[in-house]
């Protein structure tokens, strides 16, 4: 049986965890109320720009665009989003087995795909794995702009338009609830998943739909990827806001644990040592 002085100490330490975690808990459901709502207003804006979009694309036969035609597929590039830190349970880790198991099933050559990682997990995670790892970005604040990530974004982008891929990916975790998030997969390019149940409503062009489709679908693709980012971050900081929870119950239980055995172990000891005063005592008679 451990000493009464290690049970004390260890229950010195799990409170001093527990400080910790509880901290963190309440930092995280900080940060998941404003990250909630960036996510949620920006669907406004996403649902509109669809729309537009629908509207040209699906309304006229017409108009093409090289981002909405689909091609033969020699590489395929992978756009994760993860986080830059750990602690937020299993966060990171179902993204990142989804995007590996999906890698493992489609393809059989490093050279038939490409990673673009956002945070500093999903990055370590690729390159240890040998897994090319071509663009990266790290160090993203809790509530990022769209100017943090729009290089990347652009240039995932033109990696499209230039050929470099032929199709790209999306792989993030979307937001349902403070205790729900699912890992999911997008098509970001080719634009082939804009339904054709969207509400399409009349607009009149200027200049010609040729012309605005070839600015506004790179904003559109871009706006994705950042929509995505923004859920993604509303689910991490819920997710680690959920962790830090479970660990301050966890500490709790253990303390309540721990101050039982002390309180046995003293008590064991107290027994001892009458004992012995009373067995002493009695040689002496």
């Amino acid at each position: 049986m451990a000493s009464l002085r290690d049970i004390k100490s260890r229950i010195t330490s799990t409170k001093k965890t527990s400080q910790i975690t509880k901290a963190m808990e309440m930092v995280s459901a900080s940060k998941l109320n404003r990250a909630e709502n960036n996510a949620k207003s920006f669907v406004p804006y996403m649902e509109k720009i669809q729309e537009v979009v629908a509207s040209i694309a699906l309304g006229s036969t017409s108009v093409s665009h090289p981002m909405l035609t689909k091609r033969p597929v020699q590489k395929t590039g992978y756009l994760v989003i993860t986080s830059d830190r750990g602690l937020a349970g299993a966060y990171n880790s179902n993204i990142l087995r989804a995007v590996y198991q999906t890698i493992q099933k489609r393809h059989k050559s490093k050279d038939e795909y490409a990673v673009i990682a956002i945070g500093r997990i999903g990055r370590e995670f690729f390159k240890k794995r040998g897994i090319p790892v071509i663009q990266e970005i790290t160090g993203l604040a809790d509530q990022p702009s769209f100017a943090d990530i729009k290089s990347i974004a652009s240039d995932s982008v033109n990696k499209f338009a230039d050929g470099t891929f032929d199709e790209l990916y999306m792989y993030y975790n979307h937001f349902v609830s403070a205790i729900q998030h699912e890992v999911t997969e997008k098509k970001l390019l080719p634009l082939t998943d804009i339904s054709s149940e969207t509400k399409l409503t009349s607009y009149e062009f200027e200049p010609s739909q040729e012309e605005i489709l070839e600015v506004l679908l790179p904003q559109y693709a871009e706006s994705l990827i950042y929509g995505a980012l923004l859920d993604g971050k509303a689910s991490e900081h819920a997710a680690r806001m959920t962790a830090m929870k479970n660990a301050t119950d966890n500490a709790k239980e253990l303390i309540n644990s721990l101050t039982l055995s002390y309180n046995r172990a003293r008590q064991a000891a107290i027994t001892q040592e009458i004992t012995e005063i009373v067995g002493g005592a009695a040689a002496l008679e």
